[in-house]
């Protein structure tokens, strides 16, 4: 598929074929191309964790999913992803790296960063996964695991505390789904969010 379409297909899938595993072989490309992503001094910190086995996604599931809220529909079909990745990032490695010799900085102060790049580079790397996944003829869908879970979740799969999950990500083969309502906010023309040479 040409990039620009993979581009133009991407978009959020929120339900899947539950009789439909992802391939190996597809899993192991999703991974691979999601340790390409840029990242600042090529500190790399992140982590994968994968859950294939149902055993492990409905631990995901019962450990991330607050009760009630009236999201049914949308967890209904979320839940029949055969393949879950959640990304880590991993802030200690920036700032050891960044306290090398090479990088200038005698310290790990955290406030030297203009933003968190652990969390700027492992976005990177889902968006790879996004992509890989509409090449591959797959839906995904990137969505936050809630704050008060994120204790739950690192108990539940034995998470160290140097690793922050940004999210989680679905993947498999698409089935009828249901177009989310914020769509129709519409996309913002590009006119409206880029400036060339001057804000004002």
């Amino acid at each position: 598929m040409e990039f620009a379409e993979v581009v133009r297909r991407r978009r959020m899938v929120r339900n899947y074929d539950p009789g439909r595993p992802v391939p190996p072989e597809v899993v192991d490309r999703l991974l691979d191309h999601a340790v390409r992503a840029p990242s600042a001094g090529f500190s790399q910190g992140w982590g994968f964790l994968v859950l294939e086995e149902p055993e492990d996604r409905e631990r995901f599931w019962a450990a991330t999913t607050p009760a009630g809220g009236g999201r049914e529909r949308w967890l209904a079909g979320m839940r029949r992803a055969p393949l879950i990745v959640v990304p880590h990032a991993n802030r200690d490695a920036y700032l050891d790296r960044y306290a090398e010799a090479d990088k200038g900085w005698s310290d790990r102060a955290e406030g030297r960063w203009p933003v968190p790049y652990w969390y700027v580079d492992t976005g990177f790397a889902a968006l790879l996964m996004l992509l890989t996944a509409v090449d591959e003829g797959l839906g995904a869908c990137f969505f936050g695991i809630p704050p008060q879970r994120i204790g739950a979740y690192r108990e539940a799969f034995g998470v160290p505390p140097e690793l922050h999950p940004i999210g989680a990500i679905t993947v498999g083969y698409r089935a009828v789904d249901h177009r989310s309502p914020s769509l129709r906010r519409g996309r913002r023309p590009v006119q409206d969010v880029v400036r060339r040479g001057r804000w004002t």
